[in-house]
């Protein structure tokens, strides 16, 4: 009796934590299929062509993402930066030199709330906040959005839409997990061993150290390189090899 009901807390407990990670379920029942299928989420553009999108969560940081823009430049790469809103006020400097560098800067709300915490409402003050800062730095309109902790729903996608930004997630096999420092190596591992073409990569350039994801890079970069990809950034990614809708506000 008592395994009877450790498995069900088990299984409960890993349907609640796929649910908030978007890995399979999504707030209302809906699937990734349905999203996929109307063009509200993008998790990756399959493609025969050697190309992938690099992005980075939670910035920018002044230590760790000037780091990551040079090592970018190095091998001629693109990246997608999904920035927080408060962060790119208070450095505004670093925002704009990712864009003078054309890194592509992407929604990731003003405050990295709780996306299942939050009302509409509050969610719609957050990405109209950060779609400000952004251009305030850089001159430039955001077209793209990322739930915090890759949380989504049809408020979620309305939400985004009535703002005039698509929905992008990441390529759950490309799911890095660098937040949780899980070690160089099995964050080379992660991304090296499962590239496909038109992948789009999750790291993060905020949110605790991040000297494993800048080790990390230095052998990924290289090696993905030498087999042929090109780093492009996300709406480069759609534009180029996508089949995805254009949002636009109010539709």
């Amino acid at each position: 009796m008592k395994k009877h009901v450790w498995f069900i807390l088990l299984i409960s407990g890993i349907l609640l934590t796929t649910s908030y990670y978007g890995t399979v379920l999504a707030k209302g029942g809906k699937d990734r299929e349905y999203y996929e299928t109307r063009g509200d989420i993008v998790w990756e553009v399959p493609t025969d062509s050697k190309v992938i999108a690099l992005t980075f969560d939670d910035g920018p940081d002044p230590t760790y993402t000037p780091q990551i823009a040079q090592l970018l430049k190095q091998y001629n790469a693109k990246a997608t930066f999904f920035v927080v809103g408060s962060r790119v006020n208070k450095f505004p400097e670093i925002a704009r030199q990712l864009s003078k560098d054309q890194h592509e800067l992407a929604n990731h709300t003003y405050s990295h709330p709780d996306m299942r915490k939050i009302s509409s409402a509050k969610l719609k003050e957050e990405i109209i906040k950060t779609q400000e800062a952004i251009f305030q730095s850089t001159g430039v309109n955001p077209e793209l959005f990322r739930p915090p902790g890759g949380y989504y729903s049809e408020s979620v996608v309305d939400i985004a839409r009535q703002a005039g930004e698509l929905v992008i997630m990441w390529s759950w096999h490309q799911d890095t997990r660098d937040w949780s420092d899980p070690g160089v190596k099995k964050i080379v591992n992660k991304v090296l061993n499962n590239a496909r073409n038109g992948d789009i990569v999750l790291f993060h350039d905020y949110g605790g150290n991040r000297k494993q994801t800048i080790q990390a890079l230095k052998q990924i970069l290289p090696q993905l390189q030498k087999r042929g990809y090109q780093f492009v950034t996300v709406s480069e990614l759609m534009k180029r090899y996508g089949k995805t809708k254009k949002v636009g506000k109010g539709d």
